[in-house]
């Protein structure tokens, strides 16, 4: 089995985050993209300390597509330096494990 990562992201807005979801399994680089909704991020940016309301989302994607899935988000990202951290999945439901694998295939 393929290793299998979640892939946590930032969106500006509902809308953004639904271009990047549906970007991301169009091109088949995430089986599934959750949208969590709206979370309120506390940062600092260029030597300020900021805060602003954002979308949260997580995508279920192979490890080997995380260099052509951040590649993608910078492209079409609003942001300068969107948030994209990747966290290995080391367990689950092995059906579930197995269609994200599926899904992600070329």
């Amino acid at each position: 089995m393929a290793e299998l990562v979640f892939c946590y992201m930032a969106a500006s807005n509902i809308k953004e985050a639904e271009r990047i979801s549906n970007a991301l399994i169009e091109n088949r680089l995430a089986a599934c993209v959750n949208i969590l909704g709206s979370i309120e991020s506390c940062y600092m940016w260029q030597g300020k300390k900021r805060k602003a309301g954002e979308v949260a989302l997580i995508a279920k994607t192979r490890k080997s597509l995380l260099p052509k899935l951040v590649a993608m988000m910078k492209e079409i990202h609003s942001y300068e330096n969107p948030c994209i951290i990747a966290f290995p999945i080391v367990g689950g439901n092995e059906d579930f494990l197995k269609w994200v694998e599926k899904e992600t295939e070329s």
